[in-house]
């Protein structure tokens, strides 16, 4: 079966109906130790690229809160919460939507009730869906998408930051549609211009604190996102159009939020970190 040859449920979608499936570093991503003894909470971990960055994490050492949307995503976020327990790692799952304000304070209060300690935080999950015609978008869906995905980052910061120390990390994803947006997708590439200029801001604003900001601006990545917000023609010939010629996975992305999370990266701060199989993001 082919990218095309699938039907989604609503955005975000599930792993369970993406074809061919996703590869997030399951039987591959060998860990070092980088974040042992770390706390990290992981937007949007339930699948994606947030999958692969859990598990990653986990291996490298970290406890980690997995927030997802609702129950639709249970499955997927209960299989990412069974790799990072096979990795000796505590893992707490909190669904609810990041769009709400009061949601986003619940989930640092319950990272830090549980561990103790924020390390990292990882602004990973995004609302999307594409429209031919600005008409088509309806105000509500306008908002929603920038509640989503740069309110909630901006209050999920605000809220962890007292809890963070020297060496904390917060790790944004943006989107190679920060440089280059597509107009279809014109609600979320805006969001995603965004989300690039509050890391640049917020990095200056907390380096005094010795707490880091930076982003990782994914191109074309294997998500369940992808066919459950885009028609079919373009699923079907998705990530083609890179000097690779392909769309990337999941765990192409894990060492790059590995590296921003951890010592190795100690004077990266700031930055925007393209992983686009070669488009190039200036």
């Amino acid at each position: 079966m082919s990218q095309s040859d699938q039907k989604q449920i609503a955005p975000p979608g599930t792993e369970s109906g993406l074809t061919p499936r996703a590869d997030h570093g399951e039987a591959s991503y060998k860990g070092a130790g980088r974040l042992m003894g770390r706390a990290a909470i992981i937007t949007g971990g339930d699948s994606g690229i947030g999958r692969a960055v859990a598990i990653a994490y986990a291996r490298e050492g970290a406890d980690i809160l997995i927030a997802y949307l609702n129950e639709t995503e249970d499955e997927d976020a209960h299989e990412t919460a069974r790799h990072v327990k096979a990795a000796g790692r505590r893992c707490i799952l909190m669904p609810g939507d990041l769009a709400d304000p009061a949601h986003c304070l619940a989930v640092v209060e319950r990272a830090v009730a549980t561990f103790g300690r924020v390390d990292i935080l990882v602004n990973n999950a995004a609302f999307q869906r594409t429209y031919a015609s600005i008409a088509d978008i309806a105000d509500e869906e306008w908002d929603y998408t920038f509640q989503t995905n740069i309110g909630a980052m901006f209050r999920l910061a605000k809220a962890a930051v007292p809890h963070m120390r020297p060496g904390s990390s917060i790790i944004n994803t943006t989107s190679i549609q920060s440089d280059k947006p597509s107009s279809m997708l014109l609600a979320y590439a805006s969001t995603k211009g965004a989300v690039s200029n509050f890391t640049a801001g917020l990095a200056q604003m907390l380096g005094e604190k010795g707490i880091r900001v930076n982003a990782v601006a994914p191109g074309p990545i294997w998500t369940p996102l992808i066919p459950s917000t885009m028609p079919s023609e373009k699923v079907h010939s998705f990530g083609k159009d890179t000097p690779l010629g392909r769309p990337g996975q999941p765990r192409e992305l894990a060492g790059i939020y590995v590296l921003l999370a951890s010592e190795e990266g100690s004077y990266m701060n700031g930055g925007i970190y393209a992983v686009t199989g070669g488009i190039p993001l200036l």
